[in-house]
């Protein structure tokens, strides 16, 4: 793949990294588990590639949630106000919550213009492989949600074929009756009708109900 060609597949120029600005993330799952591997990894590694650390984030007993990644939410701040030229991490696991997040990310940097290194993983995206690897992940999140997106729709079919209902409870008959009975022998409005049968049933259905219960009939022919 040419190194001018974006992941969507537009020409743009080639990105060149003239700063050594690095930020280094690392992160470990639990308070037991130290970094210290990950730090002299990436400590080595740019001082090889005569990178400058300017800044580190570490997250520490940190799910793969969005809200237990706060040094990586600070890493992404600093990202966008242009502070950093090269971020720098030991595996794409300790960085991403998985492959969409990953693509998401990658595809940020090379917007931003920001230089993204692995070094477990040998991906480098001011590299023509690390370019390409663009392409690679972007193909394995696609099929990744279109495999998530065959397996529900193929599980939704055979529960059809064995008679289950799918989606929201069907409302009791006797609840339908209430509703058609309050709204043609009141003047209540949807809410007053919801609360009237303990919110048994939405307020979007009550109102469908209401609206079919009130109106008026077709004059006999």
């Amino acid at each position: 793949m040419s190194g001018k060609e974006h992941l969507s597949g537009r020409r743009r120029a080639v990105p060149t990294w003239h700063g050594t600005r690095t930020a280094l993330y690392l992160r470990v799952s639990t308070a037991d588990q130290k970094p210290d591997l990950q730090y002299d990894g990436l400590r080595a590694y740019a001082a090889r590639a005569g990178l400058d650390i300017v800044q580190d984030y570490c997250d520490v007993a940190a799910s793969g949630r969005r809200e237990g990644r706060p040094q990586l939410n600070a890493l992404m701040t600093a990202a966008r106000r242009r502070d950093l030229d090269c971020v720098l991490v030991w595996k794409f696991d300790r960085f991403a919550r998985g492959t969409r997040h990953l693509l998401m990310a990658l595809e940020e940097f090379d917007h931003l213009g920001i230089r993204f290194v692995s070094v477990q993983d040998q991906v480098d995206t001011d590299s023509p492989m690390g370019r390409a690897m663009f392409t690679i992940i972007g193909a394995m999140a696609e099929l990744e949600s279109s495999l998530i997106s065959e397996r529900v729709t193929a599980g939704m079919r055979a529960a059809e074929a064995r008679g289950k209902h799918l989606g929201r409870p069907a409302i009791p008959k006797r609840v339908v009756s209430e509703i058609e009975a309050l709204a043609t022998s009141t003047d209540l409005s949807v809410r007053q009708i919801q609360a009237r049968i303990a919110g048994q049933a939405s307020r979007g259905i009550v109102g469908q109900i209401t609206k079919r219960a009130r109106a008026p009939s077709p004059p006999s022919s």
